[in-house]
């Protein structure tokens, strides 16, 4: 289960990133919170949310090239160093007692800015630690590493919060990043798997573009990713709203919903550390599915408790989705296209972001803070739905290939293959990747 772990460098990455994480998280909870408290605005987070992520979208994929070109251990030092002196700066800020909104607003947008390089080059680095073999053990223990601290990451703001301010979470990040830096400082270099770095040349991103609009499988993913990622995963807000607006709690409250969505988030990526094989895109529409449909259950509950409680199964589901995506994803590409398609793959993960945002957080002003993430949820089960149905028609899959996916094998039931003749065995091949 983690058998990862059993490579040098990768356990002093994953040690530092638990440590680093949970900083972040302490960050994205104060952070909210303090825009909140400035403006009492659930859009206003939405625009700061948006200037976050939307740097990924413009920059995101030259960040896959930088990361396709460059040795990504010494890129990631630069990268993290510079995040720790963003949260340091708002830190000072803060606890100077100066900060204003737009200071917030320029400090997302650089965060966002050295994110979109970051990312990527994070994720593209993962194999070149442990190989091939155990990746899809890493993207799941890359997950609960993250989710470990998403748990501990709100649960430590809102006392830190409640006791000495949002000021103290944003240096505790800061401090937090030592730990991320120390241990790609101290990994053996010559254990690693490096990709063939590529050489400067022109037409490099489009190359990047053309290759992931020839694979179907990839565009699936991606599209599917970006709408549940847009709409469905913007829990930051509406977890904010609901617990400020909807139950009047404080900091401790919100923290509490973030960690519950957490504990089920950190449940899901433990299960898919046991995955050994590439997800099919039947596994991601149902995944997706399945996560809509709880999500507008969790929106719809009328106490505290009850939504907090469901918001563990949400969590549950977006992990396994999640988690599914990008190991499909990863496993599926050249090692030479990696840095510049996962850099694709993070753009609609993160970079629908700033679209989904400020309308999620315009709905919970119009509507009510719960339509926030009842509305995402529609969004999310109904478009997982539409692209499922849409590929299995023309891919004509048959109810049979359905039952060996979604059914234990003693209820698997016995069908006829509708709409192919016996004999095409290349499109039955096809129906099953």
């Amino acid at each position: 289960m983690f058998r990862s772990l059993r490579v040098r460098n990768y356990r002093l990455y994953a040690s530092g990133q638990l440590v680093s994480l949970t900083g972040t998280w302490m960050q994205r909870v104060a952070q909210d919170w303090l825009v909140l408290n400035l403006t009492n605005s659930g859009t206003a987070l939405g625009i700061v949310t948006a200037l976050q992520f939307g740097p990924s979208l413009v920059l995101g994929l030259w960040g896959g090239v930088l990361a396709d070109r460059l040795d990504k251990r010494k890129l990631l030092l630069a990268t993290q160093t510079a995040l720790a002196l963003v949260a340091l700066t708002l830190g000072l800020l803060d606890v100077g007692g100066v900060v204003q909104y737009w200071h917030v607003l320029v400090l997302a947008t650089l965060l966002g800015v050295v994110t979109s390089v970051d990312t990527p080059t994070r994720q593209s680095f993962v194999v070149e630690m442990v190989g091939r073999d155990d990746l899809t053990n890493a993207v799941g223990i890359n997950s609960t590493i993250f989710n470990g601290a998403r748990i501990l990451g709100p649960a430590a703001a809102g006392l830190t919060i409640t006791a000495v301010g949002t000021g103290w979470a944003f240096l505790a990040n800061a401090l937090s990043s030592l730990a991320v830096l120390a241990g790609l400082w101290l990994m053996h270099t010559d254990e690693l798997y490096p990709a063939p770095p590529i050489e400067r040349a022109r037409g490099q991103l489009l190359a990047g573009v053309r290759y992931v609009l020839g694979r179907g499988d990839l565009v699936l993913t991606m599209v599917l990713v970006f709408i549940v990622g847009t709409f469905g995963m913007n829990f930051q807000i509406t977890t904010a709203l609901i617990a400020k607006q909807v139950f009047h709690r404080t900091a401790t409250g919100y923290g509490l919903l973030s960690t519950a969505l957490a504990v089920g988030a950190c449940v899901g990526a433990v299960l898919a550390t046991r995955r050994t094989r590439r997800p099919s895109s039947l596994f991601l529409v149902a995944a997706a599915t399945v996560f809509g449909l709880i999500e507008v259950a969790a929106g719809s509950m009328p106490g505290f408790g009850s939504t907090a409680a469901l918001l563990v199964p949400a969590g549950l589901a977006m992990l396994t989705f999640t988690t599914a995506a990008n190991a499909s994803v990863q496993l599926g590409v050249e090692p030479t296209m990696r840095g510049r398609v996962m850099a694709l793959y993070l753009m609609c993960f993160m970079g629908g972001t700033p679209v989904g945002a400020p309308i999620v957080g315009w709905v919970a002003g119009a509507f009510g803070p719960r339509w926030g993430m009842v509305g995402g949820g529609l969004i999310s089960s109904g478009a997982a739905l539409t692209l499922g149905l849409i590929v299995a028609r023309r891919r004509q899959v048959a109810l049979t290939d359905l039952a060996t996916r979604l059914l234990p094998r003693a209820a698997r039931p016995v069908s006829r293959r509708v709409g192919r003749p016996p004999g095409d065995q290349r499109r039955t091949a096809a129906a099953r990747t």
